[in-house]
């Protein structure tokens, strides 16, 4: 049994604080642990509580159904919601998160078949912004994002699944834009959340679905006489053109869209209705990027040409600690730019691409796996079987 179901197990069943304890050392737990979600799921006998370490769901207790009402409940007193209504979706924060447990928190809970399931998000625990030369990228890759940076108006897209490291990046990008022009210039953003606050920085937080969204924070910020924007997200057309326009006019444009490769971004603005003509001039780069578990250092040994990690007490017998960043930078030269002119779709995309011979993401795959940082198994959990 793990030392956190020890511990919940120990907790006085007859006391009227048990929820409340239990909620607490969970939520601790998360943190001290470094997990990044804890989800709550409900079945028909029990509470399941697994938390997302380095990427993956790993179970780290089971409480009985009968607390399943009360464990969420208590979440929503904490996250401020309202307690009586389990039939809709909820989202809020977890108040006096950073001051109780280190970290920010967003609660959102879902009704289900078994009762309502709840998701902690926990954002910043214990991490500060890191610098560029802290992600793990390729040498090659930072010296072509650093001479990106020097541009004075452009956009430059982010992309990758959920959890893959997109926020950190940009963050770092933004660090690093501070630090180069030593204050001199003006960066703004506008996120949903704001994880980490930024020295030098500007921030902003929309709330989508209200009367500051993304689109209309944009558009007011241009009229602040930025420099350097950065949008948490492109998530629709109004905001697409309006930071294609900004990139256009003057502004080194900085935001994430998700789509299945640096190309499919590219696919993805054109759905949007931006002309091909306006992204071969706007858009300067795309960099796609992954997640890969790695090796945990403790416990990996040799296994003939390959290694491998069994598990041990310092990765919780996972094999795993801490993750590794893949990516890829797609800049636009002129085989790719004429493919976007002849709205060439993905696949064609990608090939006018690797007509400069650059390094994939499954260079830096590669890499790792002959640097032993981790599997090839985990590779493919993460890229997919190669084509």
């Amino acid at each position: 049994m793990n030392p956190l179901q020890i511990q919940i197990d120990a907790l006085d069943p007859t006391s009227p604080e048990r929820t409340g304890a239990l909620v607490d050392l969970i939520l601790a737990a998360a943190v001290a642990r470094g997990a990044s979600d804890v989800h709550f799921e409900p079945t028909d006998h029990s509470l399941d509580v697994r938390f997302r370490l380095d990427g993956v769901l790993q179970p780290v207790a089971i409480l009985t159904r009968d607390l399943a009402v009360n464990v969420v409940a208590r979440l929503k007193v904490l996250a401020e919601l309202l307690t009586y209504r389990r039939d809709v979706p909820q989202e809020g924060r977890l108040t006096n998160g950073l001051v109780r447990f280190g970290a920010d928190m967003r609660v959102s809970t879902f009704p289900t078949i078994h009762g309502e399931k709840a998701a902690v998000r926990i954002f910043g625990a214990g991490v500060g912004v890191l610098d560029l030369e802290q992600l793990g990228l390729p040498d090659s890759l930072l010296v072509q994002l650093r001479t990106l940076f020097l541009e004075r108006n452009g956009a430059i897209f982010l992309t990758g699944p959920s959890g893959s490291g997109k926020t950190t990046t940009l963050y770092a990008c933004l660090r690093h834009l501070h630090v180069e022009s030593r204050g001199g210039r003006h960066i703004v953003t506008i996120e949903d959340p704001v994880e980490q606050v930024l020295e030098g920085v500007t921030q902003s937080q929309a709330r989508p679905g209200g009367e500051f969204d993304f689109a209309r924070g944009l558009r007011s910020l241009l009229r602040q006489d930025p420099e350097i924007i950065m949008v948490g997200e492109v998530r629709d057309s109004e905001t697409a053109h309006i930071a294609i326009e900004a990139a256009l006019t003057g502004h080194l444009v900085l935001s994430t869209l998700h789509a299945g490769s640096a190309c499919g971004v590219i696919s993805r603005l054109v759905e949007m209705g931006i002309e091909t003509y306006l992204l071969t001039s706007g858009l300067k780069g795309i960099l796609n990027q992954r997640l890969v578990r790695r090796m945990c250092t403790a416990c990996r040994r040799q296994a003939g040409a390959d290694w491998e990690a069994p598990g041990c007490e310092h990765c919780y017998g996972a094999g795993f600690r801490d993750r590794v960043l893949l990516a890829e930078l797609v800049t636009l030269d002129a085989p790719l730019r004429q493919a976007i002119l002849g709205r060439a779709d993905t696949a064609e995309l990608e090939r006018a691409a690797l007509q400069s011979g650059r390094p994939t993401i499954w260079t830096t795959a590669e890499q790792a796996l002959a640097d032993g940082l981790t599997t090839r198994a985990e590779i493919t959990r993460v890229l997919g079987p190669r084509s």
